[in-house]
Parts: structure tokens; C-alpha cells; sequence
């Protein structure tokens, strides 16, 4: 291995520096003292220099075996990022141009016994700007990114992590660095390069298999011949084959029959909420009659997967949904972006702590978006072993891409290797060409002239199908592709592989946002098949956004915060959302002011998409004027890249925003849904669970001025389908506010919950009637909390004296999550659990604690 310190110097060496491989830059420069966090106030812009620059990682080694014993020796990098020339003794290895790739270089002539290597890199962003200028053809839109995102040029013309030139949620770090492992392999006749398994059902026989797939570089002259075990005790599956490797490159396919008497009682795999995530280990033996013996340990998972596309009744277009090991599953989740600009610092332990939040907040799906990167190998093991499914689009977005030889055969090798890298994983069960690469040319984002627009169809159709789509089918039989996000599916492929407009609620999935309208009103929402896409921003916390500002940033009109907004319009859009149903802060305390706008934009967004969320489940199973059976609701975004104002429901650190506790409820396997229509009031049944339920409908009205209920009702012996949204109550809200003792639309409140057998029950879910600024009765209340602590969680005992709205308990920077929060306080008393990530104490969180309520903001 060749981790480790490496020398490091800019390209005229006034700058030189020990740095640790993998790393970047501006890491390094960071660890060195030389910098600060570039994430602190306007670093992002101060440090751009840093990019622009030409940097060169150096050392040297001693080779730590006997040259002559080798065949053949490598030189491999699992991951360089972008440009570079690699040298070794002063002889040119080979160039790199795509971070996505791996690059491995025979260094067997060339090796000494002590080496020194270099790897010269070119600025991304020069680089960029100079593939563009070469591109004589016609130009690839677009050419910069909007103003407000303060970033780079060009992007599109380099195969590099496409947002790290910057987005609308994140800031420009065009980094360059080795970001991945880099070795010496040294080998005899024959070595292992990619090993895979693939499970697949036998219909007709009822039976499992394995196809398991060894891609070997063999340096003999003449073919090895040998035998391969393969064994699963667990399964009492052991199979032998005899195998002969040819020289060169090539692939064996072994085709495993698992036990039929086991095949039968074997435990699949399943997402999150719809049972276990069992693997087996397997190992598979290599005993050739030259060489060394290799033995490779795995764990091996058993599920389906099917993207279905069929005509529904009574409604035009296709269904689109997914179906594991048979059944149609509803995809709850959202999308994620890179954790970091610098992918260094995404260690094991921030990819468990989002990852576990996200499955806590009952999801059982992330899409991983198309401008970042394809996530590290531990990624998709946790979410193997959580039963996080994954939709992996490749890394194209928002943009058009050339398609001149160089930048193609760069793509296919890409593509070959991030599908044979990852396709042993159950979690991926979808991959996707692009991110809304063909919605850009449908809804041509990028003016082009109508007579043009052949050549930019073509180029599409060259990269996504002829390319990409045709590697993916030849490597991977055993998941479906779609060519973008979103799509018309079956469709786009009829009309071409463009379609008119991918937006369509009949196909396919869809993206929507709209800051216009009011959130809270459901109509606005499209009743669509797959929900890939929605969201509203909010501002992190304050004490993440303390981290990396100084006291005269904090005010939501300061310089710092109109720099960290990089979505044009941002602050403004959160401003309007909540003035449509709050009263905005008017505190004489600049501070205060700031801080109760942060606590309302992450109300104002919580309080959205659990509307619009709510929607898409309860569409599940109806057909209404031809639109409906949502399978699908991702929203826009699990995670932050830096301390910003985003769509995220988590920040950046982990911590959790208001909308992440609400998606904890609006998630949740079993969930009373009601919206209002023409005057009525209906309560959906939703349910992920796969038995049918009878159930208990507890309705209760409170009037904000009391604690306690005006009225309640209890509708016993609701059957809520298995994996359905059925209607179980409907009332004109007249009759309900008559019946209860003349309260009004401002002066009431409806809470409601379903309540089984066996300690079955669901969140309690609210309705309200008005907007909070209309609101009657609501008085400001004293809230307190006593905390103690229980083995290693500790219990919040909270206290009001008057019902409160979005109750918020902050504990700062103590780094945990609550069992719940944001909630509506209609009992005296409310017990709250806070689970912390690392050690702390009673007295720290005591000393910490802020509580807020909706009347706390002036």
C-alpha cells in the first residue's frame, strides 16, 4: 500500500507541505495549519486560488519484495481526482482524466528497488475551461453556473464530481487529490481484479442460483487450467467446477444451484419495514494448477427486483413501481448528495450516523444523485445490512455532455467499472442514466434554437443508450436501467428516448417544486406514479451555522447569508412560504430575530413536505381523473454538503432539522393521513404493513385556549389494508366544529391516531384548520423540562401550561437526536427520549437545552 505521507508541492513550488494519501489539497493544506476550515465564513471564494493552481503529489518507496520473483507488477489507484500525469522513476506511466475510474499501470520494467513516484495535476477547472475551447463541434450548454452559486465553469467537459464546481445547495472546491486507495500488486500467472455475485430465481423450478462472476488478467502465454469451489455451509450449497483461464483479460461465469430443500426455507433479502436483511457467507475457492491458491470471502444476499410498467384501469399512461421478491413495495426515503466537498473526510462513521438516521426515520430507499459521486464501497454494505434500497444514478446532471471519442471511451470505462464494482450489492435496485438530462432538452433549459436540437438529441441517444445503457445490460442482467430522472420510462423509450415531457403524471417518475403556491395546499401537488424529486429549503441551526460565521453574520439579511445561499431567490422564497401561515419575527434583538427565523423556515419546511408527503401516500391506491398509484416518495435532500441553507432534512455534522423528526412520523409503517375537500374532511387508512389491520380511529378536537379536549371520537373497527391507503373517515368540517361546541376553523385543532391490537398504533397526526397567524386562543406558554439519565440514553420530561405549537427541544452542538420533536403539545406532560451519538451529561444538557415554541417567536 501506498497510503500514507506523500510531499506535496503547487505548481511553482513557493508551496510545499507533507500530506496524508488518500486526501486532497485543500485538506492537507488544512491539516498543516496553512489554511482555515474552508467552510468558514467566505473561504470558498478566499481559497479559490487553491483550485486554480497545479499540484503535485511526490515520495518515495522501497519495492518490499524480490523484483525478479514477479511476472508482473502494478502500479493501481482505486481513485485519482481528475488530471493528472503519473510518473515513476521519471517515466510517464499513462495520464488520468477521470476521477470515477480506476487506473491501473504495468510497472514491471520500470520498478528498482527504490522508486520515486509523482502524480502531476492539472487544475480541474482549467482543464475544463480548455476541453471546452477544443470542442469545436457545437457548444455543450451549460457554460457556467448561475451567479449566486459563486462557481466554475464548464464542468460538464470533465468527468469529475459535477457538483464540486458548485450547486445550488453547496460550494465550489474543484479539489484535486489521490482520493482513493493506491497500491503495488505484484503477481504470478494469474489475479483476481473483479468478483461479483448475482442471485437469480428460477420461476419455473422455484429455485435460486448464483451467477458468480471472476474477472482475472492472467500473464501466462498459454491458459491455466484449475478448479473452483464454491461453498455456502448455511445453505449446505457446495459446488465444484473446473475452469480454464485464457491469457489476458477475461471473465468466468459460474452458475451456483443453491440446495433445493434449503433453496426453499432460505431467508431473503428485504428493505427496511418489510423484514430481515439476511446474508449468507460464501466462500469461493481458486486452485489453479499455477499460481497461488486464492480464497474469497463474501456475504451473499437473495432478493428480486422488478420495475413494473403496466396499464392501469381506468387511467392512461403506466404504472411505475417496484417490486422486491414479489412485492410491490412503497419507496419512502430521499436523496443523496456527498457529505463532504472533500470526500477524505467521509469516514465510516459519517456515512453510518446519515445512514442510520435515515432508517430510523422509518426510509427504506435513497436515490443517489447524479452530480456527486458513486459512493464508497462501505456506503452500499451499510445499506445492504440496513435495508436501504438504492436508485444509483450515473454521475451526468443538469447538463448537456459532449461525446467526441476521448470523452466516451472514458465514460465506458467508468461505466464498466462502477457496475462491476457494485452490482453484488442488494441494496442498488435501480440504476438511472442521468439526472434531468432529458427534462433539459424536452423543456430545452438551455434556449437552443429549434433547428439544432437534432444534434443535441442525437449525442443524448450516443451517450445514455448506445453507451452507458448497452454496458450497464451487458454487465448486469439482474436490475432495471432507466436512461434519466426524471422519465417517462416505457414511454421515453417509445418516443425515442426523449419524450415530449418527462413530467408527465401518467409515466414514470417525476420532479416537482414550486416556491409560489401554498405549500400547505395539497391540490398543488402532482398526483404522479413516482415521486423522485420535491423539497423546500430551510436554514441549519444555529449552532451549526455559529461554527463557521463570526456574530456580525448573524442576521438573515447579512452578507454571510445571502453568500451561503446559493438557490437564487432562496431567502426570499422561505420569507413569502411562511408569511402565507405565521406571523414573521419582529425582535428588536438582531440575534433573536435570527434565530426565530431559522426555527420558522425549518417549521415552514417540516410542515410542507409532510403535506406533500402525506400526499403522495395517500395516493397509493387510488385512481382519481386518470392520475394516481404514487409507489414512490423521495424528497429533495437527506443530507447537507456544508453549513448552508439547503433542502436537507439533516445538516451538516448529522444533526437532525425539524423536517427529519416529521419524516419519522411521515414515514412511518402505519399513519392516519387527512386532508380537507370542498368543505369535508377525510381521514386516510396508510399502511406499509403486510397484513390487513383492524384498528381504532381516535379523532380528538382541542380549542387552542384549553389543554383539555373539546371534543372526541372514537370510530372502533377501521380495517386498514395491508400496503394500502384506503378512505376510513369523512365528515363536512361544519358538522364537526357544530358538533363541537361552536368552535371555529381559527379556534380549533384536530389530532387524530390509529390504535390496534398488541401495542400497534401510529404517530398521532394534527390537521389544522387555519393558519397559525389566524389562530384564536392560543396563549404563550411556560415550558419546562427536567432531564435524567437511564442506562445510555437520557429522558426529557416536558411540561406546558397552554397548548403549544412545533414544541422544539435544541441541545445545540451535543451531538444526538430526540425521539421526536417539532410536535404539537396538547397534554400537560410529554416525555421525550434523547439518544446521544457520544458521551455526555445530564448538566451538559441541562446547561444546553433551549426550548421554543410557536409563540416564542416575537
Amino acid at each position: 500500500s501506498l497510503r500514507g505521507s506523500w510531499q506535496l508541492r503547487n505548481g511553482n513550488g513557493s508551496v510545499s507541505l507533507r500530506a496524508e494519501v488518500p486526501g486532497c489539497v485543500h485538506t492537507a493544506l488544512l491539516c498543516q495549519g496553512l489554511i482555515q476550515d474552508p467552510y468558514y465564513r467566505f473561504n470558498d471564494v478566499r481559497y479559490r486560488w487553491i483550485s486554480l493552481d497545479n499540484w503535485t503529489y511526490s515520495r518515495t518507496f522501497k519495492t518490499p519484495f524480490d523484483i525478479r520473483k514477479w511476472q508482473k507488477v502494478n502500479l493501481v489507484f482505486e481513485g485519482v481526482d481528475t488530471v493528472a500525469q503519473i510518473l515513476l522513476n521519471n517515466v510517464t506511466l499513462g495520464r488520468t482524466d477521470n476521477m470515477f475510474n480506476r487506473y491501473s499501470f504495468d510497472i514491471s520494467s520500470v520498478i528498482q528497488e527504490v522508486n520515486c513516484i509523482e502524480v502531476r495535476f492539472l487544475s480541474a477547472v482549467s482543464y475544463a475551461a480548455e476541453q471546452s475551447r477544443c470542442h469545436k463541434a457545437h457548444s455543450i450548454p451549460p457554460a457556467c453556473p448561475p451567479p449566486v452559486q459563486k462557481g466554475e465553469c464548464h464542468v460538464n467537459f470533465i468527468r469529475k464530481e459535477q457538483c464540486s464546481f458548485s450547486w445550488d445547495w453547496g460550494p465550489s472546491f474543484p479539489t484535486q487529490g489521490i482520493w482513493k486507495d493506491v497500491r503495488i500488486e505484484a503477481y504470478n500467472h494469474y489475479h483476481l481484479i473483479y468478483f461479483s455475485i448475482t442471485p437469480l430465481f428460477e420461476k419455473s423450478a422455484q429455485q435460486w442460483c448464483l451467477e458468480v462472476e471472476s474477472i482475472f488478467d492472467v500473464v501466462s502465454s498459454k491458459p491455466i487450467a484449475g478448479l473452483v469451489t464454491v461453498n455456502i455451509p448455511k445453505l449446505q450449497t457446495q459446488q465444484t467446477f473446473s475452469v480454464k483461464l485464457q491469457p489476458g483479460e477475461g471473465s468466468i461465469v459460474l452458475l451456483v444451484n443453491i440446495n433445493k430443500v434449503k433453496s426453499a426455507a432460505l431467508e431473503a433479502w428485504w428493505p427496511n419495514g418489510h423484514g430481515k436483511q439476511t446474508g449468507y457467507n460464501m466462500t469461493t475457492t481458486f486452485m489453479m494448477e499455477a499460481g497461488c491458491q486464492i480464497e474469497k470471502f463474501s456475504k451473499v444476499y437473495f432478493r428480486t427486483v422488478e420495475l413494473i410498467q403496466e396499464p392501469i384501469p381506468g387511467s392512461p399512461g403506466l404504472s411505475f413501481y417496484f417490486r422486491i421478491n414479489g412485492r410491490p413495495i412503497f419507496i419512502k426515503g430521499s436523496n443523496w448528495i456527498p457529505a463532504d466537498s472533500f470526500q477524505d473526510r467521509v469516514t465510516s462513521d459519517t456515512l453510518r450516523l446519515l445512514l442510520k438516521s435515515a432508517a430510523d426515520a422509518n426510509m427504506n430507499a435513497l436515490r443517489v444523485w447524479g452530480g456527486g459521486v458513486y459512493e464508497q464501497d462501505e456506503f452500499y454494505d451499510i445499506c445492504d445490512e440496513m435495508g436501504i434500497m438504492i436508485w444509483q444514478d450515473f454521475m451526468f446532471a443538469c447538463a448537456l455532455y459532449p461525446t467526441n471519442r476521448n470523452f466516451l471511451e472514458s465514460v465506458r470505462a467508468e461505466v464498466s467499472h462502477q457496475v462491476r464494482r457494485l452490482k453484488s450489492h442488494p441494496s442498488i435496485i435501480l440504476w438511472s442514466g442521468n439526472n434531468e438530462n432529458e427534462a433539459a432538452i424536452a423543456s430545452n433549459w438551455f434556449s437552443i434554437p429549434y433547428p439544432d436540437i437534432g444534434v443535441y438529441i442525437k449525442d443524448y441517444v450516443t451517450l445514455y443508450v448506445k453507451n452507458i445503457r448497452e454496458i450497464v445490460l451487458r454487465e448486469d442482467k439482474s436490475r432495471p436501467f432507466v436512461t434519466s430522472s426524471p422519465t417517462n420510462g416505457l414511454e421515453s423509450v417509445k418516443e425515442g428516448w426523449l419524450s415530449h415531457n418527462p413530467y408527465d403524471t401518467h409515466y414514470g417518475d417525476t420532479h416537482f417544486y414550486d416556491y409560489s403556491n401554498d405549500c400547505w395546499n395539497w391540490t398543488m401537488y402532482p398526483k404522479t406514479r413516482f415521486a423522485s424529486e420535491y423539497g423546500f429549503q430551510s436554514w441549519p441551526s444555529f449552532s451549526t451555522i455559529e461554527k463557521v460565521s463570526s456574530p456580525e453574520d448573524w442576521s438573515y439579511t447579512s452578507n454571510f447569508s445571502l453568500h451561503r445561499q446559493h438557490h437564487e431567490g432562496g431567502n426570499i422564497q422561505m420569507l413569502q412560504e411562511i408569511g402565507r401561515h405565521f406571523k414573521l419575527p419582529q425582535s428588536p434583538d438582531p440575534v433573536k430575530q435570527f434565530k426565530d427565523m431559522i426555527y420558522l423556515t425549518q417549521v415552514m419546511q417540516a410542515q410542507c413536505i409532510k403535506t406533500e408527503t402525506e400526499f403522495y401516500r395517500f395516493s397509493q391506491s387510488e385512481i382519481i381523473n386518470g392520475e394516481g398509484h404514487t409507489m414512490g416518495a423521495l424528497y429533495w435532500q437527506l443530507n447537507d454538503i456544508w453549513q448552508a441553507p439547503s433542502w436537507a432534512s439533516l445538516e451538516y455534522g448529522g444533526k437532525w432539522k425539524l423536517l427529519h423528526y416529521f419524516a419519522q412520523n411521515f414515514f412511518a409503517p402505519l399513519l392516519p393521513v387527512a386532508y380537507e375537500d370542498k368543505g369535508m374532511l377525510h381521514i386516510y387508512g396508510v399502511s406499509d404493513l403486510h397484513e390487513d389491520h383492524k384498528v381504532t380511529l381516535r379523532v380528538t378536537v382541542h380549542a387552542w385556549s384549553s389543554l383539555e379536549p373539546v371534543c372526541t371520537l372514537a370510530k372502533e373497527g377501521v380495517t386498514v389494508k395491508a400496503q394500502s391507503a384506503v378512505p376510513i373517515y369523512k365528515e363536512s368540517i361544519c358538522d364537526l366544529l357544530g358538533r363541537c361546541r361552536n368552535c371555529t376553523r381559527e379556534s380549533c385543532v384536530i389530532t387524530f391516531c390509529l390504535v390496534g391490537e398488541d401495542g400497534l398504533q401510529s404517530p398521532r397526526n394534527h390537521y389544522f384548520l387555519s393558519s397559525l397567524k389566524d389562530a384564536v386562543g392560543l396563549e404563550k406558554t411556560q415550558l419546562s423540562a427536567s432531564v435524567s439519565q437511564q442506562d445510555d440514553i437520557y429522558i426529557f420530561v416536558l411540561q406546558t401550561t397552554a397548548i403549544a405549537p412545533f414544541v422544539t427541544l435544541d441541545v445545540g452542538s451535543i451531538k444526538g437526536r430526540f425521539s421526536d420533536n417539532g410536535f404539537l403539545m396538547t397534554e400537560k406532560k410529554k416525555t421525550v427520549v434523547f439518544y446521544p451519538w457520544e458521551p455526555t451529561t445530564v448538566e451538559e444538557l441541562e446547561s444546553s437545552l433551549i426550548l421554543t415554541s410557536l409563540l416564542d417567536v416575537v
